[in-house]
């Protein structure tokens, strides 16, 4: 009960922000690009996966209940779970004899890497899809999920995207960004997480860490790279900021999409950047090429104390770089809007499994078999508390990621969560590549005249690709 109750906590904080799992992603599949490298994918054995368009199968059998039929094909949305999932999915057949494939998708290409794989021979049998603009992308491979067992174990009905009124895709965990915090060499340079209450005590404590860095051993910011690899995370997390203001002003939430955007927070977002790019070791001309690993790993190695990322970087930064839970905190992403100390994390979901109706019918019952045993077992649900922040189900161990719980003490203290604006951003790739662009630009040579190319891509281009994709 202890488990569920924070479960349902935790979505009471999303309540009404989540309109399914938003809506504009990648390529109009998948939103935000997850961080890290591609993993290898482990393969398996040939298999017969002629297509076809079936109705729900019938009910899952337990793993281990019937003779191995069918096989599982499980393309990866999130990078930094390509381990955890390999490793998984090695249990399960070793339980059930049933192979299981996990192929992931190198950061910013899932888009690209669904496409392709779907025109194989052997395409994914589980797939992502992030929002309703992936939905009409790819709705008909959609399996209806009335009647799946997996699909029955959600907590409610708040991470469910629907195509019509047919629910297709289930939202497997919900997440929150912000600013991430190394409190051990904050408290180093002097100073602690109770001075940060907006942009302006932000920003004083950042400009002493970075004036001093020499002598510190450390600088404010880890690099803001404008590499594919982590450029998502300001064309898209950043953008999030002016995003959201916006949309509380006119009373929208996710899912509205509206035919433009004036703007008007864009001189918040100017004061946010401009800082990531000024106390920060890396040069400013030199950040097209910054990747995202550089920037984890600056922080991770504890060369920076702030780093603009989400709670799902939590097993990376205690597992991969050893950091210890109780050094690592997150805060809002300040800018400078008036009342934002009562500003909680950005908290929301782009990450809802598909199963794809045109596999065999051997396939997909093997896949909701697998999505089942994911959601119930001891191996399953550890593997979800362990390498995802929130998770919607009803068997769901309680999470041990600090950030995750640093929403919930936001939300808590009656603090406004920020949900995810972004995700309505149409044509998503096209209009992130034109500012990522202009951001570029603008922190090589910072001025009015370069950020107004910022706005330029950031106003003018919403209208023109949301023409393009709507006509």
């Amino acid at each position: 009960m202890k488990k569920l109750l924070a479960l349902v906590l935790s979505a009471v904080m999303l309540v009404g922000l989540l309109c399914g799992c938003g809506g504009g992603g990648e390529g109009g599949s998948a939103a935000t690009n997850p961080p890290a490298t591609q993993a290898p994918a482990t393969e398996a054995p040939e298999q017969n996966n002629t297509p076809e368009d079936p109705s729900t199968p019938d009910t899952p059998e337990e793993p281990g209940n019937t003779e191995a039929t069918g096989s599982v094909y499980y393309l990866n949305f999130k990078p930094e779970a390509d381990k955890a999932l390999q490793d998984l999915a090695g249990v399960y057949t070793s339980k059930t004899g049933v192979p299981v494939k996990v192929v992931t998708a190198a950061s910013g290409t899932y888009s690209d890497t669904l496409t392709a794989e779907m025109g194989k021979s052997e395409p994914p049998t589980i797939f992502n899809i992030g929002n309703a603009a992936g939905m009409a992308d790819w709705g008909d491979y959609a399996l209806d999920l009335t009647g799946a067992k997996f699909f029955d174990e959600r907590i409610n009905d708040d991470y469910v995207l629907y195509d019509g009124s047919t629910p297709k895709a289930l939202g497997y965990c919900f997440e929150s960004f912000g600013i991430i915090v190394h409190t051990k060499l904050l408290a180093d340079a002097g100073h602690s997480l109770d001075e940060i209450k907006d942009f302006a005590s932000l920003k004083a404590v950042a400009d002493d860490i970075h004036s001093r860095a020499a002598d510190l051993g450390f600088d404010a910011f880890s690099s803001p790279g404008l590499d594919g690899s982590s450029s998502w995370r300001f064309s898209g997390h950043l953008a999030n900021i002016p995003l959201y203001y916006e949309y509380r002003d006119n009373g929208l939430n996710v899912g509205s999409q509206p035919a433009t955007v004036t703007g008007a927070y864009l001189d918040n977002f100017r004061n946010i950047w401009d800082l990531y790019i000024t106390d920060t070791a890396a040069s400013a001309t030199s950040l097209t090429s910054a990747t995202g690993d550089m920037s984890e790993a600056e922080f991770g190695q504890g060369q920076a104390v702030f780093y603009q990322n989400g709670d799902w970087e939590y097993a990376n930064l205690t597992g991969n770089f050893g950091m210890d839970p109780a050094d690592l905190a997150m805060i809002p992403i300040y800018s400078g809007v008036a009342g934002e100390d009562k500003a909680g994390l950005c908290s929301g979901t782009e990450n809802c499994w598909a199963v794809n109706a045109k596999a065999s019918q051997e396939n997909i019952q093997a896949s909701l078999d697998f999505l089942y045993w994911m959601v119930t077992s001891e191996e399953g649900t550890t593997m979800l508390r362990d390498n995802f922040s929130g998770v919607p189900f009803k068997g769901a161990k309680e999470t041990i990621n600090v950030f995750a719980g640093d929403a919930r003490t936001y939300a808590e203290a009656g603090n406004y969560t920020m949900f995810w604006a972004f995700n309505d951003t149409p044509n998503v790739d096209s209009w992130r590549a034109t500012v990522v662009t202009a951001l570029a630009a603008y922190s090589a040579a910072p001025s009015d005249d370069t950020w107004a190319e910022v706005v330029t891509a950031f106003v003018d281009g919403w209208a023109y690709e949301y023409n393009v994709i709507n006509g």
